[in-house]
């Protein structure tokens, strides 16, 4: 029955083999037979000459765009400047050089072999579409006019057109997809096309997902095309009775143990043979004895197998031992059954592993066997383990090509070193001891300190001098030096001396670059290092704004207040990436903080469904810090769960892998609110913008959220008590009266500033008087652009959506009511039942959150239920009764 199966079954393929071969031949030749009769069409003299024409003209496009492509490899630079300046390059392709000349626009010169057409066609076809898969557009071109000119193919047109099609799209996504690894790479490799579909693809499935996704398709691409055998197969030595086999495999064990009364003894010692492992001292005849039965002789193995007693064979090692574990390979046992022949028999059979026979069988009672499972210890998995295998998170892989700004954006000043007047020096100070012996006050030492633009002289009076003696004396020293802003500080802190400080006659600028470029805030470890300027004695002035908590500027207008807003978010933006910080900016004025509106999708936050990052409105501003609140709430959630005290704690375990983000972790970056005149915002919104701003100020110093406050009206119906309490450090320019001194240090000095930088900081019980660091706004207009030109995030930051008591969110206010919320209906017949309708209503009686509960009575409101909002009033209920709602809620289902 054996041979007859197996003769059977290499016949019927065989057969089928000569049908497929068959088939193909006639199918190849029909295809052969219609392209033959295609190229026999008899074209008139005309169409033969325009065709030819057709084909000379597309052998010379693929030409141009061959040489253009090439070219721009090398020239792209040069090339997409000339089209950056001239917005496109298209509509100058025709005018000349001194037409352009003539209009007043200099251009960059065009480098590309083909000219001003070539940099033109290379930057649409690589740049704007495909990429360096724009090659397979020359080929296509080259082949069909080839195939119009000379009516021979090169290749097939049709098959050519479809693989190059498909090539474009794959070779593009492909090296968009590896363009987030080749930091190095130009853009010009993935195009437009392949940046954006990997950015669309990587936000829905990730970069894992990408790559899975680009396997599968370039895996089904090879299938279709060469008809690609997957199977692995472990041995190329196979006889035709083991691929017989192959199918069943995976069954083949079970298959094994019922072949004694089933199957051939052919069968069961390729059973045998198949599994057992082979050794160096086998040699070529035992292989084919074990492998193969001749023909003749397989009647006789039938009668035998028929009869013979079964011998267990173990195919791994010689114990004879049952385990059902088959994942595990190297403690798996593999066992079949193969018949043990007599002594007489001529038929040679080769066995590799020892044959222990089944004595112990009769030993055994009746019964079921008793299979012992293994026990499997699960393997706990540990956060080293993750680190291990995964590495630590790294939150700036998303943007791992970006890149900090350079120092050679910022303009040098000067080499910012000290001249040292010692003319000046010695009359100031005979000046200073002439003034106070007038008083008969004495002096017994006097030491200068020379700072950019203000020296401290530090005097030692004589004993039995009274110190507010000196203090009283601020204004008589300011009329002998005739300068302006004399500062007496008496006792200096932590020194047994009184100190001066007196403007120099010739100060010294400070610059930013002159500070960055310090070893003190480039090797800096501080989490968010600003870069204030410098001090007296002329050391840089470095604070961590995560130390500060939150900083609170003042100063008259005109005095410096801007470029010290700006000198603190550029040090922020010199140190940190991307992932690391985000700013939330409001600018009333709507100029002061334009300039970074460029790097939006790298570094600041908005509101859900605004257009705006940089934040002007005053309802937006409430809705922004209240958004802020809920922000705030979120991570000391996330914070408990993770049971730590602060973001840094937080952070730290989240890289290590210890936090799951199914269970709603994420990295946190640190999220700093800059505020650039916040006198408009309390004059216009008052409490509602006084409310949101303590409660950060109070809580949010733990989860990362800091606070940058600038006004440059200093009075007490401004800067209240309660955001006093909790701005302990201050920032004060120059201002007009002692009063408004007061009103932000708590004490005198920042009427005695000079201007222009000169600045008081408070930290505490401390006053540390620093020249601010000058940043124009060109500078800062250069680094804005730096980092905007560079590939951002798909969108700004988005701050959780906040919806206020008067259900106005930060969000659209037109709703789907296809798409109305689930508790719509009881909503309306609770909100008709008390016959009023208010948000906290809602929220009580269905034990909603406040920003569903705004939702739904949005909804109400655009169903007509509810009436607009009207100030501290509950909105007008339009429904008397529930009958009349219930009609209309019927009319509202039926329309659905």
């Amino acid at each position: 029955m054996s041979n007859k199966g197996n003769s059977f079954k290499n016949s019927s393929g065989s057969s089928s083999t000569r049908r497929a071969t068959r088939t193909s031949g006639n199918t190849s030749q029909v295809k052969k037979e219609r392209f033959k009769s295609l190229e026999n069409i008899n074209f008139s003299e005309g169409q033969r000459k325009a065709l030819k024409i057709l084909g000379i003209f597309l052998i010379f496009l693929s030409f141009i765009m061959a040489v253009s492509f090439v070219s721009y490899l090398f020239t792209w630079k040069q090339d997409q400047s000339y089209i950056a300046e001239t917005n496109g390059g298209w509509s100058t392709l025709f005018n000349s050089a001194q037409e352009i000349a003539d209009e007043g626009v200099e251009l960059p010169v065009v480098e590309n072999k083909l000219g001003k057409l070539g940099a033109l066609l290379a930057n649409q076809f690589i740049y704007e579409w495909f990429g360096v898969a724009s090659f397979l557009f020359a080929l296509v071109f080259f082949i069909s006019g080839y195939k119009f000119l000379y009516r021979k193919s090169l290749l097939p047109v049709w098959k050519t057109l479809l693989y190059s099609s498909v090539s474009i799209l794959f070779l593009s996504i492909t090296f968009g997809f590896f363009q987030d690894f080749l930091t190095d790479a130009p853009h010009i490799l993935e195009g437009k096309f392949g940046y954006w579909t990997n950015q669309l693809l990587k936000a829905q499935i990730g970069s894992t997902g990408i790559a899975a996704l680009l396997i599968f398709a370039y895996l089904t691409a090879l299938i279709m095309v060469y008809n690609l055998d997957l199977k692995w197969t472990w041995s190329s030595r196979r006889s035709h009775e083991e691929e017989d086999f192959e199918d069943d495999e995976d069954n083949f064990d079970s298959f094994a143990r019922n072949t004694a009364m089933t199957s051939t003894p052919q069968k069961q010692t390729l059973a045998a043979n198949k599994r057992a492992p082979y050794t160096d001292d086998d040699n070529a005849a035992e292989e084919e004895a074990a492998v193969y039965i001749p023909p003749v002789q397989q009647n006789r193995v039938n009668e035998i197998a028929s009869t013979a007693p079964t011998t267990l064979v173990n195919t791994q090692h010689p114990i004879v031992e049952e385990e059902d574990d088959e994942d595990d390979d190297s403690e798996a046992f593999e066992f079949t059954l193969a018949p043990t022949l007599p002594e007489d028999n001529e038929i040679p059979l080769s066995v590799d592993t020892p044959v222990v026979e089944a004595e112990t069988a009769a030993a055994v009672p009746d019964g079921p066997e008793l299979s012992v499972a293994k026990v499997v210890e699960e393997k706990e998995i540990t956060a080293n383990d993750l680190v291990a295998q995964f590495g630590e998170y790294d939150p700036k892989l998303d943007l791992s090509g970006y890149q900090y700004p350079t120092l050679d954006l910022l303009k040098d000043y000067g080499t910012g070193k000290i001249t040292i007047n010692q003319q000046e020096l010695e009359a100031n100070k005979n000046r200073i001891v002439e003034t106070l012996r007038n008083y008969n006050i004495e002096i017994e030492h006097i030491k200068a300190t020379i700072g950019p633009t203000v020296t401290l002289y530090e005097i030692i009076p004589k004993p039995g001098v009274r110190i507010s003696k000196i203090k009283n004396l601020e204004d008589d020293i300011a009329l002998s030096l005739a300068a302006l802003g004399i500062r007496i500080i008496a006792p200096m802190p932590g020194k047994g001396t009184i100190g001066i400080e007196v403007p120099n006659s010739s100060p010294e600028m400070v610059s930013m670059r002159s500070v960055l470029a310090t070893e003190k805030f480039q090797k800096t470890d501080m989490d968010l290092p600003i870069a204030l300027g410098k001090t007296i004695s002329n050391e840089v002035y470095i604070a961590d704004l995560s130390k500060m908590p939150h900083l609170l500027v003042a100063g008259a207008t005109g005095q410096g207040k801007s470029v010290g807003i700006n000198a603190i978010l550029t040090s922020l933006l010199y140190k940190k990436h991307p992932a690391e910080l985000k700013f939330v900016m409001v600018d009333p004025k709507k100029v002061e903080l334009s300039l970074f509106k460029t790097i939006e999708r790298h570094f600041l936050a908005k509101l859900p469904n605004e257009e705006e990052a940089i934040i002007t409105d005053t309802k937006k501003v409430i809705n922004t810090l209240n958004s802020l609140c809920i922000e705030m709430d979120q991570r000391y959630d996330l914070l408990k769960n993770a049971q730590v005290r602060n973001l840094k704690e937080y952070n730290v375990k989240f890289v290590n892998r210890r936090l799951n983000p199914e269970e709603g972790h994420r990295f946190l970056p640190f999220i700093v609110l800059v505020v650039d005149e916040f006198a408009d915002l309390m004059m216009t919104a008052g409490k509602e913008v006084e409310t949101p701003i303590a409660r950060l100020a109070q809580l949010a110093r733990a989860v990362g959220i800091h606070l940058v406050i600038a006004t440059q009206r200093p009075s007490v119906n401004i800067i209240t008590g309660t955001i006093k309490a909790n701005f302990p450090a201050r920032l004060a320019f120059r201002v007009l009266s002692k009063v408004d001194s007061r009103t932000i240090l708590d004490t005198g000095g920042a009427d005695q500033l000079i201007g222009r930088g000169d600045m008081l900081l408070a930290t505490g019980s401390d006053l540390t008087r620093i020249q601010c660091a000058f940043v124009d706004t060109p500078e800062v207009d250069k680094i804005s652009e730096f980092i905007g030109s560079q590939r951002g995030y798909p969108s700004a930051f988005l701050l959780p959506e906040y919806i206020d008591e008067n259900g106005e969110g930060s969000g659209s206010l037109d709703f789907d009511m296809n798409d109305r919320d689930q508790l719509f209906e009881d909503a309306a017949r609770l909100i008709v039942m008390h016959q009023q309708g208010s948000t906290s209503l809602i929220q009580r009686k269905l034990k909603l959150g406040y920003n569903r509960a705004g939702r739904i009575i949005d909804q109400l409101e655009a169903a007509g239920i509810v009436g607009p909002f009207e100030g501290s009033k509950a909105r007008e209920v339009l429904y008397p009764d529930e009958y009349s709602l219930e009609q209309y809620l019927d009319t509202l289902r039926k329309r659905d």
